[in-house]
């Protein structure tokens, strides 16, 4: 484990060994590292804790730094761990003790002051660990937040404390400024300012809704998808929301993903439904409508629709994990030896879409199957689907990195991962490849030879869940989005009412502007502010709504015939009669 994984593995034992001596009746749960920091589950009985108690307990971390207090490791018998934990009424790690096999030995961390000797604060823990606190650097608490007791929503309810460490100040300086301008940049604060969606109580939890503005950069983003693929050869199916659940014992979904479904029973004869949380068997079913002949073959399908699963309610957040997702989602049934040119036309789709939003730095994962139990099908099958998925990458000049256990539980899949303004990276598209459906749904085509053959299946997404993909090109642009995406391109503001003949000579130039890139047959969505605002203050108002282009029209301007047009670059004026092409232009 790196230097600075260690500290801040350290760090969570400093705060709870900070929170024991201010709050001496709490119970702990499980404190590690974790990407930029670490954090500590804790049971404070009645007491509450809130941000407003960090300041408090990072004092008293930074006290108990100062001592330079040493971390040593000592191993116990079960038996001696149990004792020590129902002896401090620790029942969260006699739970854990207790999973723990008999014959195991458990390692504990004391964190010890090296003048005294007094053990500041004991806790089973594998490390590894600093040797002293005088390796700790630069750490501040960030936030608290409710966390269920092992992620289960029927276990108790305990504060996680957050807290960010790095190995210099300036280092912790950065992330904090970054953090600064992702508050700035969250999805639910600026879907909210600039009226893209909300969620109502009496709807549900996880279940959002979206507004004119927020539906037309939905259905822009939806129509840039299927343009790419449908240029590639992807013919639009279209599928029902509820299925009977036979459909997913049959593909395995519901072995594998059966509490997550939300079912639904026939008042009529009792049978049992379930809202369709993903696509891939419905398609299934189509390609498996018909006789199929290898001269068909690839087969290629695509649908944008709406899939629904049964999300934890603790685990629900904006736009970026909601119960009602909507998928571009595609499926090619294609022959072995195409597996190759499908791979990279689907490749190809993902830069091209990913480059046009303005996201084109791209690493991908290539997730293999594990030695669980998890999976389906054949391990043969499965070490020549992994063989292709990495050839694929190399192919295709990929910048990729290989993890075990992230595999989908019918195949293995490049992941895309995206880089956002603030360098956050996030996973995107998806291309899996998918042997098991196939063998059980009993799919197949006639090949030259007149022999039925099995179709390779695979999977693909090019935006993934499109309320995913809108939470991360939200907070990627602050809501800046460009020109043929926003929900308004252009908002004409009149000083006053002395131009009118004039402004209608603008609105008849903006009508006839249709913008045919990156989505064909895009017409200019403009507004016109007439009110009796001063401009000022409709200036402020486009500014505010985050408008990629103002057009202002003044007396004068009508005089000599032009515009003066704001955008994030500046202002310049533009001749009318060259309005039309400077739009068409913009983006």
């Amino acid at each position: 484990m790196e230097q600075v994984e260690k500290m801040r593995h350290t760090l969570s034992h400093v705060l709870a060994a900070a929170v024991q001596e201010l709050y001496p009746t709490t119970t702990f749960g499980v404190g590690p590292a974790i990407e930029d920091g670490f954090y500590y589950d804790i049971d404070f009985g009645d007491t509450k804790v809130s941000d407003a108690d960090l300041k408090k307990i990072e004092k008293k971390m930074r006290g108990i730094v100062a001592r330079k207090c040493e971390m040593a490791k000592r191993e116990v018998a079960r038996e001696e761990a149990l004792e020590w934990a129902k002896q401090n009424g620790q029942k969260y790690k006699v739970e854990l003790i207790e999973e723990l096999p008999e014959e195991e030995t458990i390692t504990f961390y004391d964190l010890k002051d090296p003048r005294s000797g007094e053990v500041l604060f004991a806790d089973l823990c594998k490390g590894p660990h600093v040797k002293d606190l005088g390796e700790v650097k630069a750490f501040q608490l960030m936030r608290t937040s409710g966390a269920y007791w092992r992620g289960d929503e029927k276990r108790e309810m305990l504060t996680r404390i957050y807290g960010v460490a790095f190995e210099t100040e300036e280092e912790l300086e950065a992330y904090l400024a970054r953090q600064e301008e992702a508050k700035k940049r969250d999805h639910r604060k600026l879907g909210k300012e600039l009226d893209l969606f909300c969620f109502s109580e009496l709807v549900g939890a996880g279940l959002p809704l979206f507004t004119p503005r927020g539906t037309i950069l939905r259905e822009e983003m939806s129509e840039l998808s299927l343009g790419l693929r449908g240029k590639a050869g992807f013919k639009k199916v279209w599928t029902p929301h509820i299925t009977k659940v036979d459909l997913y014992k049959k593909s395995g979904h519901y072995s594998k993903f059966g509490e997550e479904l939300f079912m639904v029973h026939s008042q009529v004869n009792g049978e049992e439904f379930a809202m369709k949380p993903m696509n891939c068997p419905h398609h299934a079913q189509i390609f498996a409508s018909k006789p199929r002949t290898y001269r068909e073959m690839p087969v290629r399908y695509m649908e944008a629709t709406t899939d629904y699963r049964d999300e934890k309610t603790g685990e629900l957040g904006g736009l970026s994990r909601v119960r009602s997702l909507t998928q571009d989602d595609s499926h090619v049934f294609c022959r072995k030896e195409q597996i190759k040119d499908e791979i990279r036309q689907l490749v190809e789709i993902v830069r091209k879409l990913y480059s046009t939003v303005g996201m084109d730095k791209l690493r991908a994962r290539l997730s293999y199957r594990d030695d669980s139990d998890k999976y389906l099908g054949d391990p043969e099958l499965w070490r020549m689907a992994q063989e292709q998925i990495k050839q694929a990458a190399m192919d295709n000049g990929l910048d990729y990195f290989e993890q075990e256990g992230e595999a989908a539980f019918y195949g293995p899949k490049i992941d895309f991962m995206a880089e956002d303004a603030l360098g956050r990276e996030h996973q995107v598209a998806t291309v899996q490849i998918d042997f098991v459906q196939p063998e059980r749904f009993g799919l197949e085509f006639v090949n030259e030879k007149g022999e039925k053959e099995r179709p390779v299946m695979i999977h693909h997404a090019t935006l993934g869940s499109i309320e995913r993909f809108l939470s991360v090109f939200i907070e990627h642009t602050g809501g800046w989005f460009p020109l043929w995406c926003a929900p308004e391109m252009v908002r004409v503001l009149t000083v006053n009412d002395k131009t009118e003949e004039y402004v209608g000579e603008v609105e008849e130039v903006l009508r006839g502007v249709v913008l045919n890139e990156p989505v064909q047959g895009n017409e200019l969505r403009y507004e016109i502010d007439r009110s009796d605002d001063s401009l000022g203050k409709k200036i402020k108002r486009a500014t505010e709504m985050k408008i990629p282009v103002v057009l202002i029209i003044g007396e004068k301007d009508a005089a000599e015939r032009v515009v003066s047009v704001r955008t994030r670059e500046g202002e310049e004026k533009v001749k009318l009669d060259e309005l039309r092409g400077w739009l068409e232009r913009k983006d």
